[in-house]
């Protein structure tokens, strides 16, 4: 006789795994898997550096800025959306400078942790991704450090840069795990300018540090005045009673990586 074929174990079950039945199990596992890891790793505090994926390094946005110029040079005139392109291209090589100044930040931030009696106590940890993120984790690299990465699954793939540390680079499907894994272990927090992924991550920080849900120190810079002033107005905020004054200290303004670094090596000293 045939011996009868046995059924899969349920925790080998990949159709059972990847069901709406199974969410529960996949939630936990991205905190287990990961929590597991740090351990293996020696992971116990990091700086967390929020920005957008979309600024590019300076080299490449100056190098997009003047294949522009040169259209314009050979168009005998010079079409709205061409200048349009222009004004973009120079918007996006200000920007760039954002970039420089996270590779800086962290830099400075990796070997001054490397300097602790508790070697690489402080490391730094981004969302894994391009832009703002790359620039952060390849200071960290540059420095001679290890750096994270907190990717997250999105159906415009966002690829893991090359700055990661092996072993420190994971993959998120649900965002609030995620943004688990960035408040547990932070120690203190920089937010570079971005856009709706930014300011949620930033706002949801907030919101915990305000109703003291997160109660240890954490420092927070919001690095480019300019870009945050524009961008949200927190004295419109206490003017309309919707904060309190005091809440305007939870964070500060940074518009140098001295400046910060300066900052949080005292904060976190």
């Amino acid at each position: 006789m045939n011996r009868a074929i046995r059924p899969p174990k349920a925790y080998k079950n990949l159709e059972f795994l990847t069901s709406p039945q199974a969410r529960s199990i996949r939630i936990l596992s991205e905190f287990l898997e990961p929590l597991n890891r740090f351990k293996q790793e020696g992971i116990k505090d990091t700086i967390v550096v929020f920005g957008s994926a979309r600024v590019k390094p300076k080299s490449e946005s100056l190098k997009h800025l003047k294949s522009i110029e040169t259209k314009m040079k050979k168009a005998r005139d010079n079409s709205k959306s061409l200048r349009k392109q222009f004004e973009e291209a120079k918007l996006s090589c200000e920007v760039s400078s954002y970039y420089e100044d996270a590779v800086k930040l962290s830099y400075l931030l990796t070997m001054w942790s490397k300097t602790i009696k508790n070697n690489r106590r402080y490391v730094i940890c981004s969302g894994g991704g391009p832009g703002i993120m790359e620039a952060a984790n390849k200071g960290a690299i540059k420095a001679g450090g290890r750096s994270i990465g907190l990717n997250i699954s999105l159906p415009f793939e966002q690829d893991s840069n090359r700055y990661l540390s092996k072993g420190l680079s994971f993959e998120f499907h649900y965002f609030f795990m995620r943004k688990f894994w960035f408040v547990y272990l932070a120690k203190a927090l920089i937010m570079f300018p971005g856009g709706f992924g930014t300011l949620d991550e930033f706002m949801e920080v907030l919101t915990l540090i305000q109703t003291k849900k997160v109660n240890k120190k954490m420092p927070i810079i919001l690095y480019g005045k300019k870009y945050w002033d524009e961008i949200i107005n927190f004295k419109a905020l206490v003017k309309y009673k919707m904060i309190s004054k005091t809440d305007l200290k939870l964070f500060r303004y940074a518009d140098s990586p001295n400046e910060a670094f300066q900052y949080l090596k005292n904060a976190l000293t």
